[in-house]
């Protein structure tokens, strides 16, 4: 195994985990946005008015796009899987 190859698996594992931790932050993070904007609009300084619309939109894509990541994690390792007698001589 070089470590060429070793980069490439490395670099396939990120590019993936890049992908699921950006479809659950994104949203989250405008939906923060626009809160605070609200807040900031309303002078309305309550910690859960900020916090209850990141959880629900979080649930939300969790379960409209858990389909999704899972089929992108479950790609991954079939590749991996697949490629182990490449990877091993």
């Amino acid at each position: 195994m070089t470590p060429e190859l070793v980069l490439t698996i490395f670099n396939g594992a990120l590019e993936v985990v890049l992908a699921l931790i950006l479809v659950i932050l994104l949203p989250a993070l405008s939906v923060g946005l626009i809160v605070a904007m609200f807040q900031a609009a309303t002078q309305i300084n309550e910690m859960t008015l900020s916090f209850i619309p990141k959880i629900i939109v979080t649930l939300a894509v969790l379960m409209i796009g858990g389909p999704w990541m899972l089929g992108l994690v479950l790609d991954y390792t079939r590749r991996l899987i697949t490629n182990i007698p490449v990877l091993i001589g």
